[in-house]
């Protein structure tokens, strides 16, 4: 094989998705999570907000 050939089977079977078992797949709407999320801090607002602004520069 030279470059850029490929095996045509390997094509065929990822071509067919139908041997996927969707019985073990995640429904990832079906929880909806309500609850709370704390976080204690010794920095300031000011040396939070700074930093946050250098993670997004």
């Amino acid at each position: 094989m030279g470059f850029g050939s490929y095996d045509e089977s390997e094509q065929e079977n990822q071509a067919s998705g139908s041997d996927i078992d969707d019985s073990e797949s995640v429904d990832v709407d079906a929880t909806n999570h309500k609850g709370e999320v704390k976080f204690e801090s010794d920095a300031s607002q000011d040396e939070l907000l700074d930093k946050l602004q250098d993670m997004k520069d």
